[in-house]
């Protein structure tokens, strides 16, 4: 039995150790330890009734009395006489004891010396102590630590039963899994800003929101059951070599979360042309429910092999019209031209510019979200330290894989920075390749950061970066 309650330890040591499943396998367990505590409270004390029982109705038997004998035997004659008796031994010396003892008489002069020898025999079958009622009680430990297990187990239940969260959005989503809405049409899914997302000015980046934005568009592929074996394509466009690639992005940020914040993403899909789809997405605070960014995007095909641009097979809409939305746009399209910009004209350049393993998706090109850090490469420092990006638009001309090289530049076209009313500065943008190829061409809006508000700025003066 001590094995078996060792055994049920290590289990629950064992258990103890997986946070991962706390939150589901919480109840379940603390139950487990309640019913291993009473069924160990339960063996412990039928151990004790049986043990009193036998003691009662079989008494064990007394240990024998001591055989003691006598002897006294004359040594010798004269002055000096020696006797030699034998006296039932009291001491606790197993083997016997030699005693001796001296008598002087002041009246004769003679001295009297006995030598006492005790000699303590026991039977050989009788029991070397006496068996009591405590002696034939459990072992106590067995019985405390059966007691204690139960009280652990009680107070575990009792704590997953009345605990609630510090925070209404500590358990919002906890694996980020996500949920499909609106028969089918939205797909949900929330996001913690964590500490590695967060910039110097202390909230999360605009790479952080947009790889927000591509993760639950995936998910959203994901969870109807549209996902093939690429990145985002279904199973019509896997057997084709078809993959999404987007071509236009406009994204309008109205705050940017902090550490901790938890943001609500939702997203949903809508025809956009013949050959185009556009995908929506509304970032909400989860608490509050203030939106945090809006973006729309417009993706259309390409063939995997041939790296060319391709049109939606019959059998690919099949799949996915039934998922698209009779919705507007959730931003008003920038119908905007982007004006013609050359490194000799820019007000900053930043050149050299390579691709990483790490910056290659599985369709083996750039990620489009890598785009928006090189082309923030380029802005004035001057821009970063004191604005925000409120808005960008961003146009993808040709896709870029490892072994390119390029540039990043940036004009400021618009600087309304020493401007109170309406403190802003409009920046356009162009990533290319070294060779003068168009990789992308953005415009962004800036404006000044919350926190500084109130205070005023002079013009950005323009330099060139090498």
């Amino acid at each position: 039995m001590p094995c078996i309650f060792c055994l049920y330890r290590i289990i629950w040591m064992c258990k103890g150790r997986a946070q991962y499943f706390r939150v589901l396998l919480g109840r379940t367990r603390s139950s487990f330890h309640l019913a291993c505590g009473v069924f160990l409270a339960s063996i412990a004390s039928l151990r004790m009734v049986a043990s009193v029982a036998s003691s009662a109705f079989f008494p064990a038997s007394s240990s024998a009395s001591p055989v003691s004998a006598k002897s006294t035997q004359p040594i010798g004659e004269g002055p000096q006489s020696l006797g030699v008796r034998g006296a039932v031994a009291k001491s606790t010396l197993s083997s016997g004891a030699m005693g001796v003892k001296a008598q002087v008489s002041a009246k004769t002069g003679r001295t009297n010396v006995g030598l006492k020898s005790e000699i303590h025999k026991v039977e050989e079958d009788a029991p070397s102590s006496a068996r009591t009622f405590y002696n034939q009680l459990p072992d106590w430990s067995f019985l405390f630590a059966a007691i204690t297990t139960i009280f652990l187990a009680a107070e575990k239940q009792f704590t997953l039963i009345d605990w609630k969260p510090r925070r209404p959005d500590m358990l919002a989503d906890a694996f980020g899994l996500g949920k499909i809405m609106q028969d089918g049409l939205v797909f949900r899914q929330n996001f913690s800003i964590r500490s590695y997302e967060i910039g110097a000015d202390r909230t999360a980046s605009i790479e952080t929101l947009m790889n927000h934005l591509q993760e639950t568009a995936l998910n959203h592929v994901k969870s109807v059951g549209l996902m093939g074996d690429g990145y985002g394509s279904t199973p019509e466009m896997s057997k084709r070599n078809l993959i999404w690639v987007v071509t236009k992005m406009q994204v309008a940020v109205e705050k940017y979360p902090s550490w901790e914040d938890v943001v609500e993403v939702d997203t949903w899909v809508a025809a956009s042309g013949k050959n185009g789809m556009r995908r929506d997405w509304h970032v909400r605070d989860f608490r509050t429910g203030q939106t945090v960014m809006r973006a729309t995007s417009v993706w259309v095909m390409m063939n995997k092999q041939t790296r060319r641009l391709a049109k939606i097979p019959e059998e690919v809409k099949a799949e996915i019209v039934s998922y698209f939305m009779d919705r507007d746009p959730i931003l008003d399209e920038d119908r905007n031209k982007f004006p013609k910009l050359e490194a000799n004209c820019a007000d900053h350049v930043e050149r050299g510019l390579t691709p990483r393993w790490g910056d290659l998706d599985v369709n083996q090109h750039v990620n489009n979200v890598k785009y928006i850090g090189w082309i923030l490469e380029s802005a004035p420092i001057s821009i970063l330290e004191s604005h925000e990006l409120a808005s960008m638009t961003l146009e993808y001309r040709r896709e870029c894989g490892r072994g390119s090289v390029l540039q990043s530049l940036t004009a400021i076209s618009n600087n309304n920075a020493g401007d109170l009313a309406e403190p802003g500065i409009e920046c356009q943008h162009l990533l290319s390749l070294e060779t003068g190829a168009e990789i992308m061409k953005g415009r962004t809006k800036w404006r000044l950061k919350r926190a500084q508000g109130l205070q005023s700025y002079g013009p950005i003066q323009a330099g060139i970066a090498n």
